[in-house]
């Protein structure tokens, strides 16, 4: 989507160019430009990073670093969500399907998912399914936090700090707040004509 997104978004700039209008492009590019970056925000720059150290998820303001100590539980009811000895933290980037979306699982579908996954009576949820964007997720998380626990590693958990590593993308933010700037003032350019 954002691929698409910044292709109209530079197909417009370019047409507003070559329209030969200077003062057009200087109202709308802005508003493009936004547009463009939001959705490179919102949908392309969110991520769940699993590593040794533990999982990071990356959302569109801030990265939350969860060493594997402190996660205590991984659910999908929304999203997926990391349950820790810090709080809870969803992932944007592993949304769980909406109720049009979900469908009955194939047996084949449901076969080989950690074992964290199966809830009551083996029942699995809408968003553990392999096929959805948190259930794949969540797969990758349980089968490596599983791994640790069966091995022991997390039989004692010490964790170093009080909160989580966290930090906020400021140069997202900047980006952000300087074309919602530029945006209205071109705006109010064009009001004041």
């Amino acid at each position: 989507m954002t691929g698409v997104v910044a292709a109209l978004a530079l197909y417009g700039i370019g047409s507003l160019a070559a329209a030969g209008e200077p003062l057009t492009l200087v109202r709308y590019a802005p508003g493009l430009l936004l547009v463009t970056a939001v959705v490179w925000a919102a949908y392309w720059q969110p991520a769940v990073i699993v590593s040794d150290a533990g999982v990071s998820v990356r959302n569109v303001l801030r990265t939350v670093e969860l060493p594997w100590p402190s996660i205590q539980r991984i659910d999908t009811r929304y999203a997926l969500t990391l349950i820790t000895a810090y709080g809870s933290y969803a992932a944007w980037a592993a949304p769980a399907p909406g109720r049009i979306r979900s469908r009955e699982a194939s047996a084949a579908e449901l076969r080989g998912l950690p074992e964290s996954t199966y809830g009551a009576a083996g029942s699995v949820r809408p968003g553990d399914l392999p096929t959805s964007p948190s259930g794949e997720a969540a797969a990758i998380v349980r089968r490596r936090w599983e791994a640790l626990r069966d091995a022991g590693h997390l039989d004692d958990p010490r964790l170093e700090r009080d909160r989580p590593r966290s930090h906020l993308h400021w140069g997202t933010l900047a980006l952000l707040a300087a074309l919602v700037a530029l945006t209205v003032a071109a705006l109010a350019g064009i009001h004041q004509r």
